[in-house]
């Protein structure tokens, strides 16, 4: 039996927010990231041992977790300020001759997407038909069974009674008999 192997927490920034995996190994956690360079190795990821970080991502191991790093005005205070626009000289902008402009494409055709959204609508339709058809099938079912039931307790009520009158006489003759 192959030995399960105990889940770490592992942390990488993604844009604003930070990625938290639980998983068994860097390598796992990186698969989870769809990453292909080694994270870790380049410093950009690192294992957790906070409380409070691991709990939910050990809740729902090989899930990513994504928690904001921050408020937006916090985020928004930390960019770099805006680089100062230069101008370049019209003379030292460099000439760009136009390309000959290709014949504008045809607008692609909506009609396989429409005929496969038909499809699934009358698959729907004939579904929904279908179930209409049991529940009446059902329906008629019920009846049928209440409607035997009923004639086949009013046969035993019948026979019942056939029998206590046969009961009743047998017994009244082997009385006669007895003397």
């Amino acid at each position: 039996m192959a030995r399960k192997q105990a889940l770490k927490v592992y942390r990488t920034p993604i844009g604003f927010h930070d990625a938290y995996v639980a998983a068994p190994s860097q390598k796992a956690a990186l698969e989870a990231w769809g990453s292909t360079a080694n994270l870790f190795a380049r410093g950009i990821a690192e294992q957790v041992d906070d409380p409070g970080l691991i709990e939910e991502p050990m809740a729902q191991p090989g899930v990513v977790i994504r928690r904001s790093r921050g408020t937006t005005a916090e985020q928004i205070a930390a960019l770099p300020p805006d680089p100062p626009k230069t101008k370049v000289p019209k003379a030292a902008a460099p000439k760009v001759s136009p390309r000959p402009s290709a014949p504008p494409r045809p607008k692609p055709s909506r009609a396989c997407l429409e005929a496969a959204e038909q499809a699934l609508t009358d698959a729907e339709s004939q579904k929904r038909d279908a179930l209409e058809e049991i529940t009446r099938c059902e329906s008629d079912l019920a009846r049928d069974r209440a409607r035997v039931e009923r004639e086949a307790q009013r046969e035993r009520d019948r026979l019942q009674t056939h029998i206590d009158a046969e009961r009743e006489s047998y017994e009244a003759a082997l009385r006669e008999w007895r003397g």
